[in-house]
């Protein structure tokens, strides 16, 4: 009995155009080695979904098992020419094999002599799928500058929208839950102090899913999130940011204060009592924030927190940081200077100071909360 080493080979591109899927091209390749006394000892697929780096695995496998294996084989078999190589690089590895190592060139639908003749015609057809796969590459390049050029994302939407079809084009528009998700990320980092672990516990305290298959959020992807400037209404494209047309998920403020304490490398927590902003630097104006330190003793590690201006690491700025046990001296020196000999008036200010603090912590409650209906 005959034996064979086959490759079947489609895209969803191809298979939608041509009707032809891995299923058919196995089906004849499997009925050409029955037809001719033999069978398949190996059956190598390359699926629509493999990346160009799967794909070159699954070729040179093929290869490679063709060489070793070259004695006993009676023909490599393809469907068509253009499902043997991509290129003519790998055809010209397919000739070598037949000129080399004695391993015919077999295209089932598309049957060549193996002479001189049906070598050019090999060849010829090699060179037509070569072109084809090139120009195909330049027309999606061309298609997916012109989208960008539009406003529109070239590829899947990030996180918060999601890829609709309208009159047969693909657009973006928001996704309710996700974008909610974004949002509040960026209101806990940029306003309720939190670390990027401290988001991720937030998030798993409220309830909130990542997606349906994998609902826990993590510290790579809160990051992600809060870098992505697709929220602020851009398009990344070959490395540079473009305007685009789809709806902003936040504001151009919140977005300079993460960076800011994204690029600060603050490690803020909502602990913090001095921080977000409750106090500005005097120096520049911009928000304080705390810097979390661990130190090695003999006692083992041990924290200390200093707070720092935003813009503390910026050229020209004066590198001043505090700890917050000085802090805490600092502000109980000033109360400690306050006098009010009337007992109305501390009971005045007493009240006003928790009506304040009841108000700020309910407005923020009702602007960081999803709505209820």
């Amino acid at each position: 009995m005959k034996q064979f080493v086959a490759l079947a080979r489609v895209s969803s591109r191809e298979q939608e155009r041509e009707g032809f899927s891995l299923e058919v091209q196995e089906d004849a390749l499997k009925r050409y080695a029955a037809l001719h006394g033999g069978e398949i000892i190996r059956l190598f697929k390359i699926a629509e979904t493999a990346s160009k780096r799967d794909e070159r695995k699954a070729f040179k496998e093929m290869v490679a098992f063709a060489k070793k294996r070259a004695p006993g084989l009676d023909g490599l078999l393809f469907y068509k020419v253009d499902r043997a190589a991509r290129n003519l690089v790998d055809y010209v590895e397919l000739e070598r094999l037949e000129s080399e190592y004695g391993v015919p060139f077999i295209s089932v639908s598309q049957p060549t002599e193996n002479n001189p003749a049906g070598r050019m015609m090999r060849r010829t057809l090699a060179n037509m799928a070569s072109f084809f796969t090139e120009q195909m590459a330049v027309d999606i390049s061309q298609g997916l500058s012109r989208r960008v050029q539009e406003g529109l994302f070239p590829a899947r939407a990030p996180y918060g929208y999601r890829n609709v079809r309208i009159n047969g084009r693909s657009i973006v528009e928001v996704n309710p839950t996700a974008a909610e998700n974004v949002k509040r990320i960026f209101h806990l980092y940029a306003y309720e102090n939190c670390t990027l672990e401290g988001v991720v516990a937030r998030l798993a305290k409220e309830g909130r899913r990542y997606r349906p298959d994998r609902p826990q959020f993590n510290r790579t992807s809160i990051h992600n999130v809060l870098n992505d400037r697709s929220y602020i209404g851009e398009i990344l494209y070959r490395g540079g940011w473009h305007p685009g047309k789809h709806e902003p998920l936040i504001d151009r403020g919140t977005w300079n204060r993460v960076q800011a304490l994204l690029g600060a490398g603050a490690n803020h927590a909502h602990t913090m009592t001095y921080a977000s902003e409750f106090m500005q630097c005097g120096h520049c104006g911009h928000q304080i924030t705390g810097e979390l330190k661990v130190k090695m003793t003999k006692a083992g590690p041990r924290e200390y927190l200093y707070y720092r201006c935003t813009k503390y690491n910026q050229p020209g700025h004066p590198r001043s940081r505090v700890t917050e046990a000085e802090l805490d001296r600092q502000i109980l020196t000033v109360f400690d200077r306050m006098r009010i000999s009337d007992e109305s008036v501390r009971e005045w200010f007493r009240a006003v100071l928790v009506a304040q603090t009841m108000d700020s912590q309910a407005a923020r409650s009702a602007t960081s909360s999803p709505r209820r209906t």
